[in-house]
This record gives structure tokens, sequence and C-alpha cells, in this order.
């Protein structure tokens, strides 16, 4: 599935199809840096670190001051550094720094006053800045974990056949009453049940053509907020660790070891007994592209095949878990878990279904799609979208 070729990465196609930009728009690019003050005539550019930072800066803003801003008639584009956050759509700080050195307070002289923000990080900054979009009124893009090979293929796609294949699933899944997962690690077997409520689904599908809006690329996916769960599922920790979280109620509240390290969870422990919100299964999404693995959640979660649960804030997600149930803002992230076979080989899945209408439908067996999602994908586009 992933030996398909892909055109060449083209950034005036890429603005052009997401934000059908305006005449006179103003733009701005967004980079994390350990020190801001290395943005003042880019000296991160000199740094050995950094290499999503100057990724962006060579591929989006170098590209975007010489030929795009013209051709797509933006009358400012402007590049920005704020403090890496160390957390998954933690708040963003007050401040930002500009290229020439001055400090840029983030609301008034840049959420005010720019018509398209682009945000190419090291954690997600998602959640906060669809807040801030709402509030302010500008839209714009979060990228991060950009790489070479998600240029070269999730960010060179035609996002308006992303949308209308994200749409096409999206009808076959939406209203669904709940999803069962199976997994297993070794000979232990797991089980997760995941309710819906027959919600509306709703797709990450990369268009965003209006304001207010925040989108997340590369796009391709469907994703619901559950209103419960229970059970346990598998989960590969940072350090390569295995542990099983136990589920009730919504929320994961303990994790036991398989196996590696007990002091790494021993302290995830202490972070879901101090401060429950963090363990609360805030969403659960399944992939839409077919693309290549990339070793960054951003593109790898939307490979269709894969799937993602997340615990914590969903705010950004129209859900209700927001920044202020936190007892510790450090912990007010969103965590996206993926499975795949290229990041979770140990944890096999054996089949992920879903519960709609009174019908049993096998959604993803062993990591691969299965007929009724395949099935989506043939059938006519569906009206409206």
């Amino acid at each position: 599935m992933n030996n398909q070729s892909f055109p060449p990465f083209d950034l005036k196609r890429l603005l052009k199809t997401i934000f059908q930009p305006g005449a006179g728009e103003r733009v701005c690019l967004l980079i994390d840096l350990d020190k801001p003050e290395d943005a003042v005539d880019f000296a991160f550019m000199k740094k050995d670190s950094y290499p999503m930072q100057k990724l962006a800066f060579e591929v989006f803003y170098v590209q975007m001051r010489k030929a795009v801003m013209q051709e797509l008639d933006f009358s400012a584009c402007d590049l920005f550094a704020y403090q890496t956050t160390g957390g998954s759509n933690l708040e963003l700080p007050d401040y930002a720094i500009s290229s020439s050195g001055k400090r840029m307070d983030m609301i008034r002289d840049i959420y005010m006053q720019y018509d398209i923000i682009l945000c190419v990080s090291t954690y997600s900054a998602t959640a906060p800045l669809t807040a801030a979009a709402k509030k302010w009124g500008f839209r714009g893009a979060t990228l991060h974990g950009l790489n070479e090979i998600i240029l070269a293929s999730g960010l060179a796609v035609d996002y308006n056949e992303v949308s209308r294949q994200a749409e096409q699933l999206r009808q076959g899944m939406t209203k669904a009453d709940s999803i069962e997962i199976d997994f297993s690690v070794g000979a232990e077997n797991y089980s997760l049940h995941v309710e819906l409520g027959r919600e509306e689904a709703q797709k990450s599908h990369g268009l965003c053509p209006a304001a207010p809006d925040i989108v997340n690329l590369p796009a391709g996916e469907v994703y619901f907020v559950p209103v419960g769960a229970r059970g346990a599922f598998p989960i590969k920790l940072e350090d390569g660790t295995l542990g099983v979280f136990d589920v009730e109620q919504g929320r994961a509240k303990r994790i036991r070891l398989i196996c590696g390290n007990p002091a790494v969870i021993a302290e995830f422990n202490k972070r879901l007994e101090s401060d429950p919100a963090t363990g609360i299964l805030g969403e659960i999404g399944f992939g839409t592209q077919v693309l290549p693995w990339s070793g960054s959640d951003i593109q790898d979660e939307k490979i269709f095949g894969t799937f993602h649960l997340a615990t914590g804030r969903n705010d950004h997600l129209d859900g209700s878990v927001t920044k202020d149930q936190f007892h510790n803002p450090r912990n007010a992230t969103h965590e996206d878990i993926l499975f795949s076979s290229a990041k979770t080989p140990e944890i096999q899945v054996k089949q992920v279904r879903m519960n709609r209408n009174g019908q049993v439908e096998v959604l993803i067996e062993n990591y691969q799609p299965c007929a009724y999602l395949l099935n989506l994908l043939k059938a006519p586009e569906p009206a409206g979208v």
C-alpha cells in the first residue's frame, strides 16, 4: 500500500488548496526554539540542532518570501520563534521573538495581526492555536514533526482528494454506537470498549478556506470524542517500556508493567493519581490516507489501517476536557497513542470492530483495513461534500 508515487511538493499549490487565500492577506511562520533569541538574524540556522525548524525556514519561509508571497498576493510574510513548550498541546508562551530581535506579544502582535499562521514545532500546538483562532479570528495549520518524508508525501498530495476520501469514510462511520478493540502482547490478551454515543464523526481533511479554523497537516483521519470507555489496552512508552492501561468510566486509572522500566510506570501512575484528567480518553481516530511511514506521528497516524487513542484535553476537537480541569498546567496535554505495525510491532491488534445501526462491522485486522472500509472508498461520493 505504500509503494505509490507522489507529485513533487509544491508550496504554492498546497497553500492555495488549503487556504484559498485572498489578496492582501498576511501570513507568518511560528517555530519553537530552546532559546527564542536564536531567531534573530536566523542564528538557529547555524546551530547543529533544529533540523525541523531549519526545514521550515528553507521550505516555507524562504519560498514564501521569494515567490509564493507575490504569486498568492500576500501582503506580509514573517517568522517568529517561541520558547519550546515541552509537551503536546500545552499552552504557548505569551511572547515570541522576531527575526529582527523584537519581542512580540503573542496576542496583540501575532494573533490579531495575521490572517494565516503556520506553526512548525517540536510539540503539537493544535489545541492552544485552535482556542486562539476562535477568539482572535485567524486560520492556520500546525505541522509539528515536519521532515523530508512528510514533505515528499503527506504534503505533496491533493487535499481536495484527501477531503473527499475522508468524507466517504466519515459517512460510513458516523453515529456509531461503539468501537471494540482486541489487543495482544505475547500470550496476554486485552480488550477495550469505547462508547461513542451515536455522535457525529469528525474528519481531519486539511481544507481551511475560512477563519476561524486550525488544521493539522498532514491531514487525513476520521475521529470521535468518546463518551465513555472500559477495559484495558497496552501502550508502548517513549523509552520502549510496555505497559497496560486499566480503563474505567472513560479514564485510564492506572498503568501496569508488561516489560521494561518499572520506574517509568511508577512515574506515570503518580501523574494519573495526582492529576486524574491526564488519563481521560479524549479521542479515538482512524487514518484515511495511503502514505509511507515517516517516523513522525503527525503523518503516521493518518495512514490507512492505523488508529490512535488520545488522553487528556480535547477541547480543540469540540470535546469537554479543557486545560482548567488539570491540577498542574504542565499536565494539560493531548497525548496521541498510535497503534501501527511500524511503531508498535510488539502490540498485536487482532481486530477493531464498530457497532453501528445494529450491525457489527470489522474495520481493521492486524493493522490492515478490512472490506468495510475499503468498500466505503469505492462508494459514490456523498452529496454535499
